[in-house]
């Protein structure tokens, strides 16, 4: 089934079939395309297989590997991720619709409406607020669910202290963190930051007072939990408040050290600290932006919000029934069987892991709307059933270890370290393993930079360069993405992909075909951890 078939199935309900389709031009049918609400009005479903992501569809060619940090497999019985799929490396292990790619935006041509937006006014529309509103228009509405509770979240690092702590008391907090390969580079399109939220006990002393010295505390536990850490540092704290000797040396007194331990503390001193795990009700909020462009040229972290993503641990369960869970996601993709969600209304769509999920994409007119469920069931693809997550999130364990970690997410304080187990930075070995700077080897820019002409990684140019030096474009290339990115937005074509693409990626299949797909050879599989080795 060609690209112009998957949509003709789609849009036959309104007035298009496949005939008509085959002899439009790509502008033509972008025309014809219904947007996200329309089809969610219509309760039609388009991909009954949206949490494949697109990169999913790369050609391999027998030796390219970028599926290897979302999809492994491990012998660790405490990791709370059982999902086992490293097989996916090595084959397109699809369902009957999943050996279709849906996200056919990829094959568009954007070049002539790209062209069409000056400079000036991509600048002009990347550094509105569309944040700042959300809140008031959904009580208005009476929505039901969470409602963003973040003051000035449209400044930016501004809306955090130095310790990345919220300034408006909502008791958010700001980490820094290597964003994951390669989707999540600014060089590929999006500028991103994260936030997490422990539950009020975990921010009140014993005797009920609301107290930063026991949150850092209990956020250093949280940290040590995931990075198999005895020791580490966090932002100075009162060891006369927390009421506990945390760093073991003896004395109650000024600390920026905390020793491993086994429970919590202050108000939820009862609870243990558990490997790998959140606590129950903690909340993690996710900023996807444009690509902010500098007078100078350098990049930075946009004010407008391509979207805003919100997840609560909203149950939690025993590494048993997470291991149950995940054997029955197994069975389930063994058996082919469409996946399946669970709609909790204004609360967001469970993952079936114990999270809750609910966010916000940008509207033709610039403001955040809620997503359509399609739209959310999208976010299921890395947020349940990937191999390489840790209890289900990405950003956390690969947050910079200890105090400096606590802070908004600066890529110039960054250096290209390891992945654990792994002696090459993680920057570099993914160019390599993946043979570009992307999952479909098309960013051109990261090539030129990076390669040498024979194909091979320059790593003498990329020594002693920061994560920003490596990972962010050049001003040009920022222009373009925005651009393309808001051609998307005024399409309102995130059903069919949500790449920053101007012209197609050629790398990249239209369909899979079991019987002829080429599968990886072994010594192209690789072992690999999202946690980073910061000492190194």
């Amino acid at each position: 089934m060609n690209r112009f078939a998957v949509l003709a199935l789609t849009l036959s309900p309104f007035g298009a079939s496949a005939a008509d389709l085959s002899a439009l031009t790509d502008t033509k049918m972008m025309e014809l395309r219904p947007n996200s609400q329309a089809m969610a009005e219509a309760r039609r479903i388009y991909n009954p297989e949206a949490p494949i992501p697109p990169m999913c569809y790369t050609k391999i060619e027998g030796k390219h590997n970028p599926c290897y940090v979302c999809h492994q497999s491990n012998d660790d019985q405490t990791r709370t991720n059982f999902m086992q799929d490293g097989d996916l490396q090595a084959e397109y292990a699809f369902s009957e619709d999943g050996l279709t790619n849906h996200h056919v935006n990829l094959f568009i041509d954007r070049s002539v409406d790209v062209a069409a937006i000056s400079d000036a006014e991509i600048l002009d529309w990347i550094e509105q607020d569309n944040y700042s509103d959300l809140t008031g228009r959904l009580d208005a509405a009476g929505f039901e669910g969470w409602i963003p509770d973040l003051a000035g979240f449209e400044y930016m690092s501004e809306a955090f202290d130095a310790d990345g702590l919220a300034k408006d008391g909502s008791w958010w907090v700001a980490f820094n963190y290597k964003p994951q390969p390669s989707t999540f580079w600014p060089t590929n399109g999006s500028t991103d930051d994260v936030l997490i939220r422990l539950p009020v006990r975990f921010y009140t002393t014993a005797d009920g007072v609301e107290s930063r010295d026991v949150y850092f505390a209990n956020l250093a536990l949280v940290e040590m939990a995931f990075q198999d850490l005895d020791r580490v540092s966090l932002p100075d704290v009162d060891e006369t408040v927390i009421g506990t000797d945390i760093d073991g040396d003896g004395t109650l007194g000024m600390t920026n050290q905390m020793k491993r331990r086994d429970s919590y503390l202050g108000a939820a001193s009862g609870e243990p600290v558990i490997r790998m795990n959140y606590p129950e009700r903690t909340d993690f909020l996710h900023s996807v932006r444009y690509v902010g462009i500098n007078e100078d040229g350098s990049i930075k972290t946009a004010r407008r919000m391509k979207e805003l993503r919100y997840m609560v641990k909203s149950r939690q369960l025993s590494i048993p029934q997470l291991a149950s869970r995940y054997g029955n996601e197994i069975q389930e993709k063994l058996d082919e069987n469409l996946p399946r969600y669970i709609d909790l209304r204004d609360r967001g769509m469970d993952n079936g892991m114990g999270w809750t999920l609910l966010a916000w994409i940008e509207d033709a007119d610039g403001t955040l709307r809620r997503q359509t469920n399609e739209e959310t069931f999208f976010c299921r693809g890395c947020h349940t059933s990937a191999g390489a997550n840790i209890d289900q999130t990405w950003a956390f364990p690969r947050k910079m270890t200890g105090a400096a970690g606590w802070g908004y997410i600066d890529l110039k304080s960054q250096m290209d370290v390891p992945t654990l187990g792994e002696e090459m930075g993680e920057i570099a070995l993914y160019l390599q393993r993946a043979g570009g700077g992307d999952e479909f080897r098309s960013n051109t820019e990261m090539r030129d930079r990076w390669f040498r002409k024979d194909g091979s990684v320059d790593l003498e140019a990329m020594d002693g360069k920061t994560v920003y030096d490596l990972i962010t474009p050049s001003r040009d290339r920022a222009l373009q993405l925005n651009k393309a990115y808001r051609v998307l937005v005024s399409e309102q074509s995130f059903l069919f992909g949500r790449d920053a693409t101007v012209t197609p990626p050629v790398n990249v299949h239209a369909t899979i075909d079991e019987a002829t797909a080429p599968t990886l050879p072994p010594e192209f599989r690789y072992e690999h951890d999202i946690r980073l080795n910061w000492d190194q």
